[in-house]
């Protein structure tokens, strides 16, 4: 008898452990409410519901809504049938005679295409909920919302939600490549496999778009910037129809990058020059077979001219040439172009973080309707922290779309808890100086300049990984990303607080403790890795780890030495009009702040500024010892992340508890690395001892310079 009972409950074991929380589902658990209140008022609020209409996109809503239901209840409620004559939830379109009866017309207008709205109207003594649109879609992202409510455990008595995203297009960017290869990807393959394509539909292809839904994000781009020509071809192009399929019902446009050189590569032309009649031309056949494969597909991405890449300089052409090259072949099929602001040129020896406003500046108001300039928020590349990138209210001609990274390139990779909804606000809501005080968020959005066409893009984290990021915290830059473009207005501590509800549940002291230790997480990294304005300092190619001392490099701006300048005299870069002049490009009421090391932020310092060792800070304290104390403060805020996710043991699964716990045991070690090998470097200039308070490093700088990463993940030829 014991014996079975043993077996018995080893079953048991193997059963609960299968279905173990391993982040998988993402923001959409839909976990039993245990809060007996909430569930007693959700059980008696909704009886009965029902979704009018049966198109692709409110069946997809109809399904979401029933596993909503379903899991949060705890119990099936079955959808009514469509001759009930009264349900306690309804979900449609305005075009239901239902829906039109319940909703005022005021209500009716305020809805924008992709809008929504959800309110609780008085019916025959009882309270309906309705969920509403003006097109499937808009009740696809209203569901969502309201499933988000529930899961919150808000309250459903006088709901009255309105909302309507900002931004036009907000995009996923993939740097996959066809062999599965994920360029800066950390969590893994690409999740989309060409060989079983289009054949096979993996079911995971549906829950990456039922998530991208939930988000409000209605693009993605499914190929690297540094594009594969093949991408274009018929025999890859029905494979991109496939996935076209599956996710034209959660609102989602598919887009692909388009390597310039394509009318050669594939298209056997001797020459791919934009001006050139032939070369149209092919654009013109190739997104006409593009359209009659994917009706709805959204447009080309480009990368040209930048790290390699061919584009239209190559043949004396300018950036707008080659961006109205593929603008008129899409035009007449409702698509976009993105056009990538990111580029520096190999025989240009100005200050990186020039190259790109010099570049496209003067091209402002030269670009067809249909096209965006795809800008990263700060001028070098996807640092810990940047200023803005000058060109944000530097053409008001243009839109400009906002590019940031999701994919921790430079922080870390997906082992470091690093929330990067506080980096992004960082640049929304920074002051451009431009027609009074005007933010990033407004250029972005269209309000500043009356711009119709917006939009905001993320180079993602995802792969094949079963948590989809790699670190079930990364998860959360992904949500943040999408919340942000749907209202760039939304701040970083209510959506971290937002997606642990989802995550982990709606705990008090768990949300409390985690809300804070997100928050925190970015400030943390920014100090163990580039303090006081630092930048680009990783490792050289692969960008894991330290690497201050890598110089002597094929480009001066592929060292770190090039970045930081430290020498005997001091450390940082001077980026005023003594030095490479870089801030005249912004506007002058910022210059005025900037140029001044006593009213700079003390963030920004050593990005504008070389100052010497000796340099009195706002604290008091020297320069050196105020970089050696930031080195150790990120250290100790990732020992204090280490006892918060320590202390809530207790109340975090098993499986997400222990997964989370070993990759902050491998932060707080990486950032020990940091602060060791960055200060030992500098140290050799400063001549200057530690401060009281800073821990010294348990080896000498040779080791540290000694250390290789063959297997480290990302590496690419340039960098």
């Amino acid at each position: 008898m014991k014996k079975i009972l043993l077996i018995a409950l080893s079953l048991l074991t193997v059963s609960l452990g299968a279905f173990a929380e391993d982040g998988y589902d993402l923001w959409l658990r839909y976990p039993r409410i245990t809060n007996v209140s909430v569930h007693r008022a959700y059980s008696r609020a909704l009886t009965s519901w029902r979704v009018d209409g049966q198109s692709p996109t409110l069946t997809a809503a109809r399904t979401e809504l029933q596993r909503g239901l379903d899991g949060l209840l705890g119990t099936h409620v079955a959808e009514s049938p469509a001759s009930a004559s009264s349900v306690t939830l309804l979900a449609g379109t305005v075009a239901s005679v239902r829906i039109k009866a319940l909703l005022s017309e005021k209500q009716q207008n305020a809805l924008t295409a992709e809008g929504f709205t959800i309110q609780s109207i008085p019916q025959k003594g009882k309270s309906v909920i309705v969920i509403a649109g003006k097109t499937d879609v808009g009740v696809l992202y209203g569901v969502f919302h309201f499933l988000r409510l529930l899961q919150s455990n808000a309250s459903l008595e006088a709901l009255a939600v309105t909302q309507s995203p900002a931004l036009t297009l907000r995009l996923l960017n993939h740097w996959d490549n066809l062999d599965r290869t994920v360029e800066r990807g950390y969590a893994g393959i690409s999740l989309w496999n060409w060989q079983t394509l289009p054949d096979y539909l993996d079911p995971r292809y549906t829950d990456y778009a039922r998530a991208n839904a939930s988000l409000g994000i209605n693009g993605t781009v499914l190929t690297n910037v540094n594009a594969n020509a093949a991408i274009l071809t018929p025999e890859y192009l029905a494979k991109v129809a496939a996935l076209a399929n599956v996710y034209r019902p959660y609102g989602i446009k598919v887009y692909l990058t388009a390597r310039f050189s394509a009318p050669i590569e594939i298209g056997k032309l001797s020459t791919a020059d934009p001006l050139d009649p032939a070369v149209k031309q092919w654009w013109k056949n190739k997104a006409s077979e593009i359209y009659s494969a994917i009706p709805d597909f959204g447009g080309f991405l480009v990368k040209a001219n930048s790290e390699g890449q061919p584009g239209p300089q190559h043949y004396g052409r300018s950036h707008a040439d080659g961006a109205n090259l593929l603008a008129d072949a899409v035009a007449p099929h409702n698509g976009v172009v993105i056009w990538r602001a990111f580029v520096y040129d190999a025989a240009n020896t100005e200050d990186r973080a020039r190259q790109a406003y010099t570049e496209f500046k003067p091209l402002d108001g030269t670009f067809r309707k249909n096209v965006l300039v795809q800008v990263k928020n700060g001028p070098i590349d996807f640092q810990p922290r940047e200023p803005f990138h000058p060109l944000f209210g530097a053409m008001p001609a243009t839109p400009l779309m906002m590019e940031f990274q999701i994919t921790q390139e430079y922080l870390g990779f997906s082992t470091h808890l690093v929330y990067l909804g506080t980096l992004f606000k960082e640049c929304l809501e920074e002051n451009t100086f431009i027609k009074g005080n005007t933010t990033v968020s407004q250029v972005i959005d269209g309000s500043l300049d009356k711009h119709t066409l917006t939009g905001m893009a993320g180079v993602a984290n995802i792969g094949d990984d079963r948590t989809w990021c790699g670190h079930p915290f990364a998860q959360a830059n992904w949500y943040a990303l999408g919340r942000l473009a749907w209202n760039p207005s939304l701040r970083a501590d209510a959506i971290a607080e937002e997606w642990i509800r989802l995550t982990f549940g709606n705990d008090a002291d768990v949300v409390a403790r985690l809300t804070a230790l997100m928050m925190g997480s970015r400030e943390a990294a920014v100090q163990y890795m580039t303090p006081l304005g630092l930048h680009h300092i990783m490792g050289y190619n692969h960008h894991y780890g330290p690497g201050p001392w890598i110089r002597d490099k094929p480009r001066a701006d592929w060292t770190s030495v090039y970045y930081h300048r430290a020498d005997t005299a001091g450390i940082g870069f001077n980026r005023t009009a003594t030095g490479s002049k870089a801030l005249d490009q912004y506007a002058p009421g910022l210059q005025a702040v900037y140029a001044d090391p006593k009213k700079i932020p003390q963030k920004y310092l050593l990005w504008f500024h070389h100052l010497p060792w000796g340099y009195t800070m706002p604290s008091g304290r020297p320069l050196w010892d105020e970089l050696c104390l930031s080195y150790q403060n990120g250290v100790n805020t990732v020992r204090g992340m280490q006892s918060t996710w320590a202390a809530l043991e207790p109340k975090i699964d098993r499986d997400r508890f222990l997964h989370v716990k070993a990759l902050l045991a491998i932060q707080e070690r990486e950032a020990v690395w940091w602060r060791n090998a960055c200060l030992l470097y500098f140290q050799t200039f400063s001549k200057r001892p530690l401060p009281a308070g800073v821990e010294p490093a348990d080896h000498d700088l040779p080791y540290y310079e000694s250390l290789t990463f063959p297997h480290a993940p990302g590496i690419r030829p340039t960098w």
